[in-house]
């Protein structure tokens, strides 16, 4: 594999992505706030993720890595990359079950529902109530009970 590079995508090029997510992730909807962290196999974008801003909290969302390129630890690096400033203990993610062990080597903690800021809380409910099997997770929690 050549090099793999990452960086913050300029938000005026977000219609690059748009499309991206279109034809691999449509339910996706990056907005103009997100914080977006891009993935770069030579100059084709290979792998996506969103910081979304919700109050004083960030949620991790959009985690995307083209079909060819995944199971070759594309979305681990770019994890690795986002713990460079991106990733802090104010990063929640709503994780499918299936890849709970890997936010869980990134350094994620499963939390509560309860237990979330309730801006999250909200946003969970509403996801979980529409049959979404998820886990809330939040980077780097430590409990001190």
């Amino acid at each position: 594999m050549s090099e793999l590079t990452f960086q913050e995508l300029e938000p005026i090029k977000l219609p690059l992505i748009k499309s991206i997510y279109k034809a691999f992730y449509p339910s996706a909807k990056p907005k103009k706030t997100d914080t977006i962290i891009v993935g770069y196999l030579e100059h084709e974008i290979i792998a996506i993720v969103r910081f979304r801003p919700i109050d004083n909290v960030n949620l991790l969302t959009g985690m995307l890595v083209i079909p060819k390129y995944r199971l070759s630890g594309v979305a681990q690096k770019l994890l690795q990359f986002c713990q460079s400033g991106y990733l802090t203990d104010s990063c929640y993610c709503f994780a499918y079950p299936h890849l709970k062990n890997f936010y869980l080597t990134a350094g994620f903690k499963v939390r509560k529902t309860e237990d979330l800021p309730a801006p999250l809380q909200q946003l969970f409910s509403r996801y979980t109530s529409n049959g979404k099997n998820l886990l809330p997770m939040q980077y780097k929690y430590q409990d001190m009970a």
